[in-house]
């Protein structure tokens, strides 16, 4: 498949002629790759200086092809296709398992977000991982880990890629770099994983001091965005791939469930191969309707964020001086303050996303049934980036598939309350909210160490 980039633009898709694909001056890349000059370091106006996809008749959003398959105008070009001499970066597609246009064009916002060369978006979050994985590892590579990942990914690294394909994963602290540098096999290692703020714990990973490490040792690093988009851009900042469970606050409804993979054009090229790849084969397809209504998000992403992050931050501050017990990288006393800080893109903060640790489980799910049923603050649920407040008891919900060995080594205590913040009501509205649910839970429970300055 070409991969020969041209600059950015608004443009039209292509209309296909009878010669299908003789122009060789009309190439469509899967993305531009991006240059700081260009786009600056805000995600937000590389987005912006993304190319604009019309609408078939002029609209000005752009279409959607429903299609699954695609029509030619001349016998030969289907074999062209199949030999891999046209493609979609001359508009060309065969079936939409394969390439399809919205989704592509969605995979090319993506690549613009996260500054990365090429994008393609999956079914789901778990299916961006997994085909990523697969694509990278052979039978019998290996992997190095986080210790605190979210429980879904430590499953597929801790059971699944062993019992199925012989692909082991070494799980490490990625703040020790010594420990990750010891860890990696030599022409074995294929891998270094981490998420870029760890699900539930909220550890920060050093990203360009992990890009160091695996570039030294030949592998490659690959991070879950899925905490930070906007927050953080992974790929600047050293990795090679950035992954993203795009139902969280790139969709921001809780009312989709989609995955993205963004990285070098010749790995997603890769992943569509019509006999070795990933995403081809194993079909973890996204729904054109979707990409359609991801895109139309995609514009008022960075206002939500700087919301969701904004909120969190005040309710963090506020909760530590009430002497709660708080996790949020935006407080000075988070060992990851710093880090972030200078990772972090000008104007986004720290996180929508906080924890809060109520000592047990018992009373972390006190407080939760009070501030859902008593005061409305948000809603007992799993996922995150929804426009109201979810949270949960990681440690019985998001991360239960690890055993309480593996909790406790990740930093997952019992009674940790993960609240991924929303910006729904007032701010002053929710924080009265919250302190009425406390009270509540403190009246019921004398012995909870908390100390109201």
């Amino acid at each position: 498949m070409a991969e020969t980039m041209h600059p950015l633009s608004f443009s039209n898709p292509k209309k296909r002629n009878p010669t299908d694909g003789d122009d060789a001056n009309d190439h469509r890349p899967l993305a531009k790759k991006p240059t700081s000059a260009a786009w600056g370091s805000d995600p937000a106006g590389s987005l912006a200086n993304a190319r604009h996809e019309f609408g078939e008749h002029g609209g000005v959003n752009m279409s959607i092809e429903a299609s699954a398959t695609f029509t030619v105008m001349e016998p030969d070009t289907m074999r062209r296709m199949f030999s891999g001499e046209l493609g979609p970066d001359r508009d060309f597609f065969i079936y939409s398992r394969h390439f399809n246009p919205t989704v592509l064009n969605l995979g090319r916002q993506m690549a613009a977000l996260e500054s990365t060369e090429a994008g393609y978006c999956t079914s789901s979050g778990m299916s961006a991982i997994s085909s990523a994985l697969l694509q990278l590892c052979s039978a019998g590579s290996h992997i190095v880990a986080s210790h605190c990942l979210y429980g879904g990914t430590h499953a597929l690294l801790s059971h699944f890629l062993p019992r199925s394909c012989g692909i082991h994963t070494t799980f490490v602290n990625i703040s020790d770099m010594d420990e990750v540098r010891k860890a990696i096999k030599v022409g074995e290692t294929k891998v270094l994983y981490v998420e870029s703020m760890a699900n539930p714990t909220l550890t920060v990973a050093d990203v360009p001091a992990l890009s160091a490490v695996a570039h030294e040792k030949g592998v490659m690093l690959v991070v879950d965005n899925t905490f930070t988009p906007m927050v953080l851009s992974p790929a600047k900042l050293g990795a090679d791939v950035v992954l993203h469970s795009v139902s969280k606050f790139i969709s921001g409804g809780a009312d989709i469930i989609a995955g993205a993979i963004c990285g070098p054009a010749s790995l997603v090229n890769s992943m569509m191969d019509l006999h070795n790849g990933a995403l081809m084969l194993l079909g973890p397809t996204m729904n054109a309707k979707v990409a359609f209504e991801i895109s139309e998000r995609l514009p008022h992403l960075s206002i939500r964020m700087k919301e969701h992050c904004h909120r969190a931050m005040v309710f963090a501050t506020r909760m530590k001086a009430m002497g709660l017990r708080v996790i949020y990288p935006g407080l000075e006393d988070h060992p990851h303050h710093s880090l972030i800080k200078s990772m972090a893109n000008k104007g986004y903060g720290f996180g929508g996303m906080l924890c809060l640790d109520m000592e047990s489980e018992e009373r972390a799910n006190r407080l939760m049934h009070h501030l859902q049923n008593t005061t409305q603050f948000g809603l007992m649920a799993v996922s995150l980036g929804y426009y109201e407040t979810l949270m949960s008891c990681s440690g019985s919900s998001t991360s239960s598939e690890m055993s309480a060995e593996e909790k406790a080594r990740a930093g997952i205590s019992p009674g940790l309350v993960r609240m991924s913040v929303g910006y729904s009501g007032t701010l002053e509205q929710r924080w009265s909210q919250f302190e009425k649910a406390l009270s509540l839970v403190l009246q019921q429970d004398n012995t909870f160490s908390y100390s109201k300055n």
